[in-house]
C-alpha cells in the first residue's frame, strides 16, 4: 500500500485555517501562521502545506 503525499494549497493569506478536510479522516481546527520569513507553514495533524501565493514560485523549486 502506498501513502499519498501531503497536499500543498496556494493560499492568499498568512493565517489559514486547518480541519483536515471534509471526510471522517479529518482532525480538529487549526489555526496556522504562515511566517513572513520562509512563506509557508505545514499542519501539524495532516501536513499539508500551505505556501503563501507570493513565495509559491520559489516552493515549487
Amino acid at each position: 500500500m502506498t501513502i499519498a503525499p501531503p497536499e500543498t494549497k496556494i493560499v492568499a493569506a498568512n493565517r489559514v485555517a486547518c480541519d483536515g478536510g471534509e471526510s471522517a479522516l479529518g482532525h480538529p481546527r487549526v489555526w496556522l501562521m504562515i511566517p513572513a520569513k520562509t512563506g509557508w507553514v505545514e499542519c501539524p495533524y495532516c501536513d499539508t502545506k500551505y505556501v503563501h501565493r507570493d513565495f509559491a514560485e520559489a516552493a515549487e523549486k
